[in-house]
């Protein structure tokens, strides 16, 4: 049994409490783009963080160090002495720090492409540092392998991990798909125009053992590559994801009481989701949906952690936050109920957790209350 003892988050909105707190409060983190000229990507709003100044050479490394520190340090772990295993995943890496010198802004430091060198600043122990460029859905199996890691005996405990900041070029290709600049992601909703990015990262610490009071039971995580189609998803792919999930954890789809929706608000994404959803939880009995990139937009390779950290929040609060944004929702969307903050309390046993990247990417995650994990 694996379970998660520490989680540490920087969203548009600061860190894990004050994002869940935003979540509740239905508040969104969308603003003015910056750094990139708008007109030239066709994208004029995004999800910046909130301490947004001057932008860093190496923001990814940046947000992924303080996600990283503060796990550890609630984690009560010791990277100048332990040995202990990173494993992150990312979408872009320090794609933007490339199209920077490429501009001719800054120098570029090819070692810092990788991020090994910002995490040695925080311990000798920390490492080896493992990278998994796996889309939208990196973080999640940054976590699958590192519980494998745990429940192997092959590390006592290991950090996974996600980071990913705004590049030109991902900006550009979301705004060449959508005739107008969408102004706010709205998942789920009839009225939806596109996705926005939102810069993020988010680290855990996965230790072997039963879940004690204030953690987390790490079931499983159900991995798929389906290589479906390029950027398009499959309902299949989804689909098998999720049972890998249920099987790999040995619960039921009838035991889960919350979905953390992937929810990007894209024509393709959010009716093949629920279209899997429908497929696994075929059943009378179907969980409460959230989601939360309207809040605090698309953070790609952290998005899967994000919404693990949310989950955990969910499940100790007795409170699921609802989908910012969705006011009218789509056709597919028939049957599931989305969670609204007011209803007290939401109790949340098992939690699922949605990540799905171009080329069929997917992980789901299964978490568990202590009490269930024990």
């Amino acid at each position: 049994m694996a379970r998660i003892v520490a989680s540490a988050v920087r969203t548009c909105f600061g860190d894990g409490a004050a994002t869940f707190g935003a979540l509740l409060e239905g508040r969104s983190g969308v603003g003015p783009l910056r750094h990139v000229d708008a007109a030239s990507v066709n994208v004029t709003r995004a999800y910046h963080p909130a301490d947004d100044g001057p932008e860093p050479r190496y923001g990814a490394s940046r947000l992924l160090t303080s996600v990283v520190a503060r796990a550890l340090a609630d984690a009560g772990v010791d990277a100048g002495t332990e040995r202990v295993p990173v494993v992150v995943g990312t979408g872009l890496r320090e794609l933007r720090a490339v199209e920077r010198w490429a501009e001719g802004r800054d120098e570029l430091e090819l070692h810092r492409l990788h991020f090994g060198p910002c995490l040695a600043e925080l311990g000798e122990g920390l490492g080896p540092v493992i990278t998994l460029s796996n889309a939208c859905s990196a973080s999640g199996h940054a976590l699958a392998l590192a519980q494998d890691l745990v429940d192997s005996g092959a590390a006592e405990r290991v950090v996974a991990a996600g980071t990913d900041v705004m590049t030109a070029s991902m900006l550009a290709m979301i705004g060449r798909v959508t005739p107008a600049p969408t102004t706010q992601v709205r998942p789920f909703d009839e009225n939806r125009t596109g996705v926005l990015l939102g810069e993020g990262a988010a680290a855990v610490v996965v230790a072997a053992g039963t879940a004690g009071p204030g953690e987390t039971g790490l079931l499983a995580t159900g991995l798929c590559c389906d290589a479906h189609h390029e950027t398009a998803p499959d309902v299949a792919g989804m689909v098998r994801s999720m049972r890998d999930a249920f099987t790999r954890a040995g619960v039921g789809a009838e035991e889960v009481d919350l979905v953390v929706t992937h929810g990007t608000g894209t024509e393709q994404n959010d009716p093949a989701e629920l279209r899997a959803l429908r497929r696994v939880f075929s059943g009378p009995r179907r969980p409460v949906l959230t989601g939360v990139k309207g809040a605090v937009g698309h953070t790609s390779g952290a998005a899967a952690l994000v919404n693990v950290d949310v989950a955990m929040r969910a499940m100790r609060a007795g409170r699921v936050p609802g989908v910012v944004g969705l006011r009218e929702a789509i056709g597919e969307a028939d049957g599931f109920r989305f969670a609204h903050p007011a209803e007290v309390p939401l109790p949340v046993r098992v939690a699922q957790v949605n990540a799905f990247g171009f080329g069929g990417v997917n992980a789901v995650t299964l978490l568990a209350a202590p009490e269930v994990a024990a």
